[in-house]
């Protein structure tokens, strides 16, 4: 397969160098300063597997058609990495999406017929350092399905070349399987608002019982629309539902103790990562999708309404908020710092 990725970020970097390094025809679609620090000295990969530079021609636009595109851009920037490219996508190929949330697909659905489309949820994790440099912080599984139509050979191609170089895993209900994902990234918020890493501020307990706080409500209003959480390979969807059933203090102990020894490197989050960059971040699709099911079903004003607010202040006025300041609008007392452990980072 001929493949180009567009994006040459967090995961769409150690997408196109792993391919590449495995032998596929990858080409990386960039910004004009990634690609110039990319062609010249490759992409320099750090982290799970060491360090090593692997050679990825990049471009700043497609210059023909692929056999398969896989949009890395976050969210809000499909519609601007889809007009910036659409010569050559609107003349055929597979599109496979990556992103959080749940509204990729039916943003590009718009676009191309459905048979083209083909979805994912990225298991693994890493960080954009500087154009041409990602941290890769963790493995994980790869998981790919039809977000429109049943399985089918198709799909089950593209995992196989993709297998090359990720755990590729086939889906027959990736949609439920990104409503729990989504529930999995729900605490990039919170170092999105204080700018600290994800190691850093879930050493904090008070920021731990918050995320609870938001998950619960999340859960909640999931269960209240009528949406299927399905499990996903090695995260069962009970993990979710008895951390919203058991007491707050207990399952704030068990974010503390997962999320502070996550990454032997900071994680900052994809929503904090964005707003380091000076960039609009997903919070709207992430926490923002649960505050829209919760406006669409006519519920109250909700904590995920307030946290999507107070990002797009950080993101508006590029000023986080002290922790004082976050525990205080969503009535935090009694700070205790459990542990800054081994892996803590700092921002």
């Amino acid at each position: 397969m001929k493949i180009a990725i567009i994006g040459a970020g967090a995961i769409g970097g150690v997408v196109a160098a792993y391919l590449k390094k495995a032998g596929e025809d990858v080409v990386l679609i960039g910004r004009s300063d990634q690609v110039d620090v990319i062609n010249v000295k490759g992409l320099t990969i750090k982290g799970v597997h060491g360090t090593e530079t692997i050679k990825v021609p990049a471009l700043t636009r497609l210059d023909q058609s692929y056999d398969l595109v896989i949009f890395s851009v976050k969210t809000q920037d499909i519609e601007e990495a889809f007009a910036h490219n659409s010569e050559f996508l609107e003349q055929g190929g597979l599109i496979l999406t990556t992103q959080n949330g749940v509204q990729a697909d039916n943003i590009l659905s718009g676009h191309f017929e459905r048979d083209r489309q083909l979805s994912s949820i990225v298991m693994f994790g890493a960080t954009y350092t500087k154009p041409g440099e990602i941290t890769f912080n963790f493995e994980g599984d790869w998981i790919i399905g039809r977000p429109l139509m049943p399985l089918d050979p198709t799909a089950h191609k593209v995992a196989e070349v993709l297998g090359k170089a990720f755990k590729m895993v086939t889906s027959t209900n990736i949609m439920g399987q990104k409503y729990l994902k989504l529930f999995v990234n729900f605490n990039n918020c919170i170092p999105a608002l204080i700018g600290k890493s994800m190691q850093e501020t879930f050493a904090d307990i008070d920021l731990s019982r918050l995320s609870i706080m938001l998950l619960k409500e999340g859960v909640d209003i999931v269960a209240q629309a009528n949406i299927e959480l399905v499990s996903l390979p090695n995260f069962p969807k009970e993990r979710i539902e008895g951390l919203v059933k058991m007491p707050i203090e207990q399952a704030a102990g068990i974010i503390n103790k997962t999320l502070t020894t996550l990454s032997k490197e900071p994680l900052y989050g994809s929503i904090l990562q964005s707003i380091m960059r000076g960039k609009t971040s997903e919070i709207d699709f992430i926490n923002g999708e649960i505050a829209h099911l919760a406006n669409h079903f006519k519920m109250p004003p909700t904590l995920n309404s307030k946290i999507v607010d107070m990002v797009h202040e950080v993101e508006r006025t590029g000023k986080y908020f002290s922790v004082e300041e976050v525990k205080k609008t969503f009535h935090l007392e009694n700070p205790v710092i459990l542990s800054e452990g081994p892996h803590a980072g700092h921002s």
